[in-house]
């Protein structure tokens, strides 16, 4: 049985970009840091390739993760891309290099957003661009950037990335990037951590709408969706579940993982169960791969069947 809880709206989100942003009402720093204990949970699992990870090529605004030696690419192995948005839409990934290796080391192609350095010094009272908040349009970028990247003479990544093969995946205020992006046609699914979306606010200030998606924009995602949260210590578990239950068009997979938290296991060596939960639903959806589809499809499905976890599911058969 699902339980209430607190729901904080889109624009309420956009506070909990940095220490530096006043809280949303009600919405406490402890409550936006809880976490699964480490002790006893599961652990993250690694793919079979090693990671690199660093500045994204021609591009200081990005950093990518990509596996080491790329000669299995794409002759014995496809790498897919995966855009990552960081929790409160915050610029600098660094802090989810765990979560985010764990996914490259399954064979994908990851970006996420990186600071660069102002260009003059920050006036006295002013924010330098790490403390501003990442845009859909930052996280599109990455994929424009991987379209090229496959492109270029001299890449070592030319003709290995599958363009064809987009997801876009966020926590929290990067979730709601991630379902901004799903319009885009080149995003195939996306994935939303510890998130959710409201119904459109008429009193909501004037650009809001453009920078932060209300359930208004379920109706433009074209490819499935994974809605995860923390449970009902996740402040955010009530807007997930509504997220889910608004999609009707598209299949779609919900999954509340008992006493994991707002932010759940993403910190966690590797991003523990969370970044399980993430590579296998890419390797499913992008690498066909029959063991990783067994987390998520039918009633005996393993997360399914955990004691730990309440899910729900529709559009996908049997």
């Amino acid at each position: 049985m699902l339980k209430t809880t607190i729901v904080c709206s889109a624009a309420a989100l956009v506070a909990l970009a940095a220490p530096s942003f006043a809280q949303p009402p009600g919405i406490t720093p402890e409550m936006i840091n809880t976490t699964l204990p480490l002790e006893g949970a599961p652990l993250a699992v690694a793919g079979p390739y090693q990671v690199t990870s660093g500045p994204a090529f021609g591009s200081p605004g990005l950093m990518v993760f990509h596996p080491t030696n790329l000669d299995a690419f794409p002759s014995r192995d496809t790498l897919p891309v995966l855009v990552w948005g960081n929790g409160g839409c915050a610029i600098d990934t660094s802090r989810y290099s765990g979560f985010l290796s764990t996914i490259a080391s399954h064979g994908f192609l990851v970006l996420g957003t990186a600071p660069q350095a102002a260009a003059q010094p920050a006036q006295q009272g002013q924010q330098g661009q790490q403390r501003r908040q990442a845009t859909a349009d930052d996280l599109r970028s990455a994929i424009d950037w991987a379209d090229a990247e496959n492109a270029r003479a001299g890449s070592p990544l030319r003709g290995k990335i599958d363009t064809n093969q987009v997801a876009v995946m966020g926590q929290s205020c990067g979730g709601f990037l991630s379902l901004a992006l799903g319009a885009d046609p080149r995003v195939d699914t996306i994935g939303m951590f510890n998130s959710g979306v409201q119904p459109p606010n008429p009193n909501a200030p004037a650009g809001q709408a453009a920078r932060f998606p209300t359930t208004a924009a379920i109706k433009d995602l074209h490819g499935p969706v994974l809605l995860i949260n923390g449970g009902e210590r996740d402040f955010l578990m009530g807007a997930s579940h509504a997220t889910y239950e608004a999609i009707s068009h598209v299949p779609a997979f919900y999954g509340a993982r008992d006493n994991a938290g707002h932010t759940a296991t993403v910190f966690h060596p590797g991003g523990g169960e969370f970044a399980n939960v993430a590579s296998n639903w890419l390797r499913w959806q992008f690498k066909k791969n029959n063991d990783a589809a067994k987390m998520f499809v039918g009633d005996d499905c393993s997360l399914c069947v955990l004691p730990t976890w309440d899910t729900k599911s529709k559009g996908f058969g049997k």
